[in-house]
């Protein structure tokens, strides 16, 4: 089946931009880059595709001109390019560092033509790219699909229409709940979707998740220096998703590798967006700054790959709050992936807060960044008693805003810490974690102490 994804409008709006510039998709492998652009290639008189994982696509761009590079790819596509719009991409131009650097010439000498290239290890190949064209291209950071696009391949436009209303009506809250556990168990890759949408049976899609999961082992042994790296990278996957919430490089999964070849090897799956390091900021006000010698966190590509290798999805069917799957982590996974979902023109990072001190600590799932406040979220049901870290950070903070995702309704409650400091607590159901932005602004504009 054909995915509809919200990225369509940000190429449509590229597309009729007056300065536009060639467009670089980000994002890890299979979340859908290739599919988009061409779904996107029907608005165009002309469709020109290359791939520089094939030799011959490849060589092109030893070429000195980009007339002579244009060219070259009409002969080898087989193309006629008379008048009329012509839409050229560039699939995994990470594999030609010169590809990456003639794109400003592209922009330079041909804005006639829109260009779109796109590579899911574009990172590991800015070390070698000797010119980058620096404000010459833009991007699009594109993720696996999340809730509301899981619910347009589902065809769910009821649902997706009662989310467009902010406050959401609570009496839909059940059914929604439902599908948001539906989808934490399949995830947002695709392929994925695409068979389960199809058929409804998860067992269909396991072997997917097994050959994604290798596909990522197999890409970035490509980038691993030597055997010693490689057995790292797969130690790694193998070890991370049995991980507790918080973890230590140095003897990183009851393994002997030492700190430095595992951060290093982490940092490779963090620049694939793999697995991502989610670092602690200690900051309550903006900027909202990385800490990054304390302990990170991790949070994996998508929540259905990480299920699968938990062994969990069957579970996901009966439960009635996330918060109870593998000590919160999945809610914790998936309120996290639809935050980074959000973000499509920058590499969303988010960060927890934390406060560690020699008698006590504490420690705020998540903070989101709202003009000049930061606000903590807790991802977590139970009472407000039970919200010690939130507490602490809004004792120490000069606004009176928090946020609460749980499996309950949406509220908004006023709420005294124990140190007798009042505030605002907004509780939001998980499935409206897209819509946090949205949010925020209705809770901050329209309620005071």
């Amino acid at each position: 089946m054909e995915l509809k994804r919200t990225a369509y409008r940000f190429l449509s709006k590229w597309k009729e931009s007056e300065n536009r510039k060639p467009l670089i998709i980000r994002g890890a492998r299979q979340v859908g880059k290739t599919t988009l652009v061409r779904q996107f290639a029907s608005e165009f008189d002309h469709f020109v595709e290359l791939n520089l994982e094939r030799e011959k696509e490849r060589t092109i761009f030893e070429l000195d001109e980009i007339n002579k590079i244009l060219n070259a790819a009409y002969l080898l596509k087989g193309k006629t390019i008379s008048k009329g719009s012509l839409l050229l991409f560039i699939d995994e131009i990470q594999e030609s560092p010169k590809a990456i650097a003639l794109l400003r010439f592209f922009y330079e000498e041909r804005p006639d033509i829109y260009l779109i290239a796109a590579g899911s290890l574009l990172d590991f190949a800015l070390k070698s790219v000797a010119s980058f064209p620096v404000g010459r291209v833009s991007y699009l950071y594109l993720s696996p699909l999340s809730f509301e696009e899981y619910l347009d391949a589902l065809d769910q436009r009821p649902a997706i229409e009662t989310l467009k209303q902010i406050p959401f009506p609570n009496f839909a809250h059940s059914t929604l709940l439902d599908l948001f556990h539906e989808y934490a168990m399949v995830g947002g890759m695709p392929e994925v979707v695409s068979e389960y949408v199809g058929n409804k049976n998860i067992s269909k899609v396991i072997p997917i998740y097994h050959n994604l999961w290798q596909s990522f082992k197999d890409d970035l042994e490509k980038y691993a220096r030597n055997a010693t790296e490689r057995n790292i990278l797969r130690h790694i996957l193998g070890s991370a998703p049995s991980e507790p919430d918080r973890i230590k490089f140095e003897g990183f999964g009851q393994s002997n590798y030492r700190s430095r070849e595992v951060g290093e090897a982490f940092r490779a799956l963090d620049l694939a967006n793999i697995i991502r390091l989610v670092y602690p900021t200690t900051a309550l006000k903006p900027p909202v700054s990385t800490d990054r010698k304390k302990r990170p966190r991790l949070q994996f590509l998508d929540t259905g790959l990480l299920g699968n290798a938990l062994s969990l999805q069957s579970d996901l069917l009966h439960i009635q709050d996330m918060n109870d799957m593998h000590r919160g982590r999945i809610s914790q996974q998936v309120v996290t992936q639809q935050l980074i979902s959000i973000e499509t023109r920058i590499r969303y990072q988010p960060h927890f807060w934390v406060r560690e001190e020699k008698d006590s600590s504490s420690e705020v799932d998540l903070v989101f960044h709202h003009g000049k406040y930061v606000i903590p979220i807790e991802i977590k049901s139970g009472k407000q008693g039970k919200l010690r870290s939130l507490h602490q950070f809004v004792e120490r903070s000069d606004h009176p805003y928090a946020l609460r995702m749980h499996g309950g309704n949406l509220s908004i409650e006023y709420v005294k810490t124990p140190a007798g400091k009042n505030y605002l607590l907004m509780n939001m159901p998980y499935y409206l974690a897209t819509k946090t932005p949205e949010y925020v602004d209705y809770f901050v504009t329209n309620h005071r102490l």
